[in-house]
């Protein structure tokens, strides 16, 4: 069965009801054959993606940056990981053998979050993943559109990993 992980920082009531509507895509009903963790960023660890054979990561954008709790998560699973750069900078495949494994992202902010998923995009850059759909970025209050767009996100994720 294929492991989804969850990766998240959603310290606020708007930013869990983004989390949360991403995880409930990834049960979407016509979806089968996918094992779905969810793990606070501060909680997950290098086993946990080592496990993994896709992610969702979400983060508050915070002063330009990603949260500080994401950016420990990378800290802490960046080598075991498979992080490493080639020689002609580019993504090195990790120790797993398995490829580059698909990610989604979503971002939410008060007024921008460029800089948030720059900051992602760039050490996600450097893991043996891939980007298997959009950003979903949030300003403010999300709208019942962006709650179905992380849904989606949520759902995209989980049918590219049962369909193998």
């Amino acid at each position: 069965m294929a492991r989804l992980l969850v990766v998240h920082h959603s310290p606020t009531p708007t930013v869990r009801r983004l989390a949360d509507a991403v995880v409930a895509g990834t049960g979407d009903e016509a979806i089968d054959g996918v094992e779905v963790v969810v793990r606070a960023a501060l909680e997950a660890h290098a086993d946990d993606v080592l496990a993994a054979d896709g992610f969702l990561l979400g983060t508050t954008a915070n002063f330009g940056y990603m949260s500080g709790a994401l950016k420990h998560f990378f800290d802490t699973i960046f080598l075991e990981a498979g992080g490493a750069l080639s020689d002609d900078g580019s993504a090195a495949d990790g120790p797993t053998g398995r490829g580059k494994r698909p990610w989604g992202l979503f971002v939410h902010g008060r007024y921008d979050t460029t800089g948030a998923v720059r900051s992602v995009e760039t050490i996600v850059g450097a893991l043996p993943w891939r980007q298997a759909a959009p950003v979903l970025e949030v300003l403010g209050e999300p709208s019942e559109e962006q709650l179905a767009g992380a849904y989606e996100l949520g759902a995209t994720l989980a049918a590219l990993l049962a369909a193998g």
